[in-house]
């Protein structure tokens, strides 16, 4: 039996490993190819690891558009649509989770629907209302738009739910307010909730293109995505140097990622408290 249960762990593991692998080689591929010069980028067999590491296309790139420009601006951006998020997100989240008030199931099931809404389908009515807030161009109509998450209210509610309301109540009773069982009780049992919300909202805002594409038009408000692409449709065959923008644009989102790790499976494995 124990023969058996080593080989399904083993088996398990090399499959996992080797789908793992497979999922990696595009990204092992572009830090590859921006390390190569712009002949050997497309070189066949391909050459994993170049034999002379061309650190100059990272130089370049930096040269070549306003690059820390770009990051400035999507790091303003990410980090006010998170911190925005993680705060509208766990209040909504604690009312609905928490607080008893007529219709409040029904309300939950309509705010929840808006998820099946796409985004094509607002944009227009969220650029005409920007416009005549006159924010259109700005970062803070971009921010605004993206500081509510039906998604983030849903997954910390889920979470929410499974602190035990017998803590919220002794709160009440030793006098404390919402908003004070809200932030001395919930949240600091909430980190890894929170952790998984701020990577997911990190990362979305990090790598989104579409909304600062049709609400920013000046060149010096453009995020590292558009930056990227306009730099692209410049410069279609410099693949090395694009390779080099897109490590750069990568690399955040896995420091993020890696910092909040612990926090991040904590979160997604976790189904409420035990003990």
């Amino acid at each position: 039996m124990k023969m058996k249960t080593m080989v399904r762990k083993t088996v398990l593991y090399g499959i996992i490993g080797l789908s793992s692998l497979i999922m990696l080689l595009p990204f092992f591929w572009m830090l590859s190819a921006s390390l190569k010069p712009e002949t050997a980028v497309f070189q066949f067999p391909i050459q994993w690891i170049p034999e002379k590491p061309l650190w100059s296309n990272y130089v370049n790139i930096w040269e070549k558009i306003p690059l820390a420009r770009y990051y400035l601006n999507t790091v303003k951006i990410a980090f006010c649509v998170t911190f925005l998020q993680l705060f509208t997100c766990s209040l909504a989240a604690y009312a609905f989770a928490k607080i008893n008030f007529p219709e409040r199931d029904k309300l939950f099931l309509v705010y929840l629907g808006t998820m099946m809404v796409p985004f094509q389908v607002v944009m227009i009515p969220q650029f005409i209302l920007l416009k005549q807030f006159h924010l259109t161009n700005t970062h803070t109509g971009l921010i605004l738009l993206q500081a509510f998450s039906p998604f983030g209210v849903f997954m910390l509610r889920q979470y929410y739910l499974n602190i035990p309301t017998e803590l919220s109540e002794a709160a009440r009773i030793d006098g404390l307010s919402e908003f004070g069982i809200y932030s001395r009780v919930i949240l600091p049992l909430s980190r890894p909730a929170l952790a998984s919300l701020a990577i997911f909202t990190a990362s979305a805002s990090w790598n989104d293109f579409l909304a600062p594409l049709i609400f920013l038009n000046d060149s010096a408000k453009k995020t590292l995505q558009i930056g990227i692409r306009s730099f692209m449709a410049e410069s279609a065959t410099d693949y090395a140097s694009i390779m080099a923008a897109s490590v750069c644009g990568l690399l955040p989102v896995v420091i993020v990622f890696i910092l909040l790790q612990k926090y991040f499976v904590e979160g997604v494995a976790s189904s409420g408290l035990k003990g």
